[in-house]
């Protein structure tokens, strides 16, 4: 038993990643393992995530650029374009979305044959889509609404396009982190986390800081009308803040789903969003009268909470005992399916 405890769980069918171990034992040897391993680590993370990244924009490019077709139609065109896609989304096209994401996980070791972690992971990705889009809806309240659903819609836009980065960062960290929690490697869990927050605390710098250069003349993207470009202009910096902050949440998300705590995410994004979010944008919006930039207020006070959260649960986090929970899923999914020896490509220990 005691040896059981001290063997990893799991070793791979098959090695595809032998220069990076060897890299490392070099590293050892000259004793500069803990830089070059970090590094080893962000080829890794950036192999993963590169791909997901550039599918993602290719894919969303599509939306993105009908919205810019039909902003130069007109500031009523473009509201009514906006209204549409929100009801869209919130209605069905989220909902389908969420349920092709959310298989992905089924393919982290930690996560195997565990049917309740996509159910938790789709109703996370939900609550996050609804929160956005009701900002839009709520847009068409306030006093010109025209003005407000086209730039909101605009800023909206623009995030999600920011936005598919730092998703390809999250989903990359879930796989590493739980699959070296699978191979009951807690170290390099851990390793995976600190280099993904690295990456995505520069990238998120890096996008604020575009956004904001580019605030002037990003509206004429989206229309030629005068106040909808100014409009744009005082958003910017409200936009980069919340970009900042959501890529941080996101890949702090993900390193949590590596963990296997999909539905610790899930009430997260519930308080955040519908406890904290929501409420602060109407109070900004309606009652201090701050209008479209109240209502994207209250979704950085929503990602700050998620940020806040998420990075305690994170430092607090027990690596050993999460592999030892890692393990117990894989066991008992390999019981429940039948496949004690092997899991998906995986070999078990046998003592």
């Amino acid at each position: 038993m005691r040896g059981e405890d001290a063997s990893p769980l799991l070793l791979p069918a098959a090695i595809p990643e032998r220069g990076f171990e060897e890299e490392d034992r070099l590293c050892c040897s000259l004793g500069l393992w803990n830089d070059v391993n970090e590094v080893a680590e962000a080829r890794r993370l950036l192999s993963l995530a590169g791909p997901l990244i550039a599918a993602s924009l290719l894919q969303y490019s599509l939306q993105l650029i009908s919205i810019m077709f039909v902003g130069h139609l007109g500031e009523l065109t473009l509201s009514g374009a906006s209204m549409a896609t929100s009801l869209a989304n919130v209605s069905g096209f989220s909902v389908l979305v969420c349920a092709v994401l959310s298989p992905h996980l089924l393919l982290s070791v930690a996560s195997i044959g565990v049917g309740a972690y996509r159910i938790h992971n789709f109703w996370r990705h939900i609550v996050e889509f609804w929160s956005f889009e009701m900002v839009v809806l709520l847009s068409g309240l306030l006093p010109d609404p025209k003005l407000e659903t086209s730039v909101l819609s605009i800023s909206l836009n623009t995030m999600w396009m920011v936005y598919m980065i730092p998703t390809g960062l999250s989903s990359a960290v879930s796989v590493r982190v739980s699959n070296e929690l699978g191979a009951g490697q807690p170290q390099a869990a851990s390793l995976s986390v600190h280099v993904v927050l690295i990456i995505a605390i520069t990238e998120g710098l890096v996008v604020a800081l575009v956004t904001i250069l580019v605030r002037n003349v990003w509206g004429y993207l989206y229309s030629y009308e005068e106040d909808v470009v100014r409009y744009v202009s005082t958003m910017m910096p409200v936009l980069a803040m919340s970009d900042f902050m959501d890529g941080i949440q996101c890949t702090l998300s993900g390193a949590a789903r590596g963990c296997g705590w999909q539905k610790f995410c899930s009430f997260v994004n519930l308080g955040a969003y519908y406890v904290v979010g929501i409420p602060s944008a109407i109070m900004f919006a309606f009652f201090l009268h701050i209008g479209g930039k109240g209502l994207w207020m209250g979704i950085i006070c929503a990602l700050v909470v998620q940020v806040l959260v998420l990075t305690a649960a994170i430092v607090r986090t027990d690596w050993g005992q999460e592999t030892k929970k890692a393990r117990d899923r894989v066991m008992s999914a390999a019981v429940h399916t039948g496949h004690s020896g092997q899991v998906s490509g995986f070999s078990t220990i046998q003592h």
